[in-house]
């Protein structure tokens, strides 16, 4: 149905929905294209910021493909298999959840075992973390596929979201669907609140840590500055997400589902690159880096 039924306010959420993605795609592709192709942020840190930012455009695609679209045109695509864009949504999304917990443990390491951290994350363990991160998606989302495909569908053919997601279709089916129900409640919240927890529990070590063994009130500042950034993007994400899918399906509303979906799926992806860029030093002189030799190229 979209993000509002009025038909005057469509054409101008269009537009926005349009800019907004446009950013989102130009922001995170800049993040990806400057990790790497710049040799200095060949680190761990920066290769999951990279994943991250890969994630974000694929979110943003799935989420906000239909978000400022007519309703008419918008349900041309549910007898096709909507449960299949359903799953790419799970799938991107309970990625981007574990992602943020490896993200924090690479921070805890660094902070915490500094001598250690190259030894510790060497580029095989982080490979493995990444590979095996994007594979519990898969197969988390995979478990949602099969699933809703066992479902029938009857009636109205009316999802109350503006892109497609497991608890909107949910409504639609015909017959039983309270294995689904607490297959999302119990699953989709273990994802969710796991990898929240041990990001909680990363970044509680981090400040123990750098209260009882760091005397530099400089060293301490730039440690929880360079945390901040993920701290950010953590609650930005999280806080929604847990919102949505952690309280019970009897109080929950379609229209604040949507309204709460419109912050990780379009205010997270968008500000994840600015929050980067604008507090990590690093990140803004590679990109400087790059834009002078891509301009110098062009001039040649």
């Amino acid at each position: 149905l979209g993000v509002t039924d009025i038909q005057e306010l469509q054409p101008l959420l269009f537009v926005l929905f349009l800019a907004v993605y446009l950013v989102i795609v130009a922001g995170n592709g800049a993040i990806l294209m400057v990790v790497i192709s710049e040799p200095r942020l060949h680190s761990p840190m920066y290769f999951f910021l990279g994943n991250l930012s890969c994630l974000d455009i694929c979110f943003s695609t799935v989420t906000l493909q239909n978000a400022g679209e007519l309703p008419l045109l918008t349900q041309s695509n549910f007898f096709l298999g909507m449960h299949k864009p359903a799953s790419f949504f799970h799938f991107l999304g309970s990625t981007e959840a574990l992602l943020l917990a490896v993200m924090a443990f690479d921070r805890f390491v660094a902070i915490c075992k500094p001598l250690r951290y190259t030894l510790i994350m060497n580029p095989w363990v982080c490979t493995q973390m990444a590979v095996t991160v994007w594979i519990t998606g898969f197969l988390y989302a995979l478990l949602h596929s099969v699933m809703t495909s066992h479902l029938h569908f009857c009636g109205s053919n009316y999802i109350h979201h503006f892109f497609c997601d497991i608890k909107p279709l949910l409504k639609l089916a015909c017959g039983n669907t309270e294995l689904n129900q607490w297959l999302l409640n119990t699953v989709t919240g273990t994802i969710a609140m796991g990898p929240f927890f041990l990001t909680l529990l990363s970044y509680f070590y981090i400040i123990i840590h750098l209260f009882f063994k760091t005397h530099s009130c400089s060293m301490l500042h730039k440690a929880l500055s360079t945390c901040a950034s993920h701290f950010m993007v953590v609650v930005l994400f999280f806080a929604p997400v847990v919102f949505t899918y952690i309280r019970p399906t009897s109080g929950s509303s379609m229209d604040q589902d949507r309204i709460i979906a419109i912050m990780y799926s379009v205010v997270t992806p968008v500000l994840n690159p600015l929050i980067y860029t604008l507090r990590n030093k690093q990140v803004k002189g590679a990109l400087r880096r790059v834009i002078r030799r891509r301009l110098w190229l062009e001039g040649v």
